[in-house]
């Protein structure tokens, strides 16, 4: 009896331990990177990712990583607005206000404070 309780133990010790090591603690088995788009975009420091900042490069990063970028500064509609970013690349590496971009993403009329959410959240190596 004694060694069932401390396999037990020792099996809901491992299961915790992997939760947490794949991000997530929800009693409903909800992920919370799933429900945090900041925390994908921060998670990861490979590819368009720049760290702490929560920003993606406009030039590097692919779509799902600039969307998720976008959906965490509270870009409505982030996917549409994520293949717009990747249809006008490459952005030069001196524009860092993003000039060229926000020129092209002004021609679909989202409105000035959607094309700040969007620069907010990319950045140009």
């Amino acid at each position: 009896m004694r060694s069932a309780k401390l396999m037990l133990a020792v099996v809901s010790i491992a299961a915790s331990a992997s939760l947490a090591a794949c991000g997530g603690s929800s009693s409903d088995g909800a992920s919370d990177t799933a429900a945090s788009p900041a925390a994908a975009v921060n998670g990861n420091e490979k590819a368009g990712k720049t760290g702490k900042t929560g920003k993606v490069s406009a030039n590097n990063a692919p779509e799902n990583e600039i969307a998720a970028a976008l959906q965490a500064a509270g870009v409505p509609n982030p996917d549409r607005w994520a293949h717009e970013v990747m249809e006008y690349r490459p952005y030069a590496a001196d524009d860092t206000k993003l000039t060229s971009l926000r020129k092209n993403l002004a021609k679909h009329k989202p409105g000035e404070k959607t094309i700040d959410k969007i620069v907010s959240a990319l950045t140009v190596p």
